[in-house]
């Protein structure tokens, strides 16, 4: 029984050929393609104000030189919304509880803006690693210490993503188990657990969109410290 619960974060397997490809693929073909029409329907429309809107919002306090990442940010964000949400459907994979493949996420991301931030001004990414008006006796320390703070960032944009969905499919499917254990023995209990597991769900569709929003500001954030 113990195991059975961390079956659902096995990569998915068909005749020995993984299917993560597939399981990454597949989100994009849900979403309706633009078209060269004046008139769209409500669904593109809608669809097209919303990321039109998250681009602004999130792009508002980046220099202008970092615009050049909206259609990154905007489409990676997009991509984690629609994988976290397509996990919350039963007999699916999510790919986002894999910690290999947020990490490939973030670190690349990551390093590049701190490469770009090394290239176009190396002497404020440099200042970064050390607060004005520090004390003598203290520069080394703060150099080390805001170092590690640096090459921890791409590790806790991964493992914030894992941890959080992990944990919300954990407790639906712990919820979920108590409550057809229940419902022969005590129903009225049982029903109240269903009534718990319902608002759960309902919690977490909200982490699965706000989950991925974090991932893509915390970039943002990187990314106007270094343009």
């Amino acid at each position: 029984m113990t195991l059975s619960f961390f079956d659902q974060f096995m990569s998915p397997v068909l005749l020995g050929i993984p299917l993560m490809a597939l399981a990454l693929t597949l989100p994009w073909i849900l979403f309706p393609t633009p078209t060269l029409r004046w008139l769209n329907n409500r669904l593109l429309t809608l669809q097209n104000w919303f990321l039109g809107r998250f681009a602004h919002e999130l792009f508002m306090p980046v220099n202008v030189p970092g615009h050049k990442w909206a259609l990154l940010l905007t489409s990676l964000m997009v991509f984690l919304i629609s994988l976290n949400m397509l996990g919350l459907l039963p007999y699916t994979f999510t790919p986002t509880t894999q910690l290999s493949l947020n990490m490939g996420l973030a670190v690349p991301l990551w390093l590049a803006t701190v490469l770009i931030g090394m290239r176009n001004q190396p002497t404020e990414s440099l200042g970064h690693l050390l607060p004005e008006g520090t004390p003598t006796l203290l520069i080394p320390v703060l150099i080390i210490i805001e170092t590690i703070s640096l090459f921890i960032r791409p590790l806790a944009l991964g493992v914030r993503l894992t941890a959080n969905l992990t944990a919300g499919h954990l407790l639906i499917q712990l919820i979920a188990t108590a409550a057809a254990v229940l419902l022969p023995l005590m129903p009225t209990v049982a029903i109240l657990t269903g009534i718990l597991l319902f608002l759960l769900t309902l919690l977490e569709v909200a982490v699965a969109m706000i989950q991925a929003y974090v991932f893509v500001l915390l970039l943002s954030l990187y990314l106007q410290e270094n343009v």
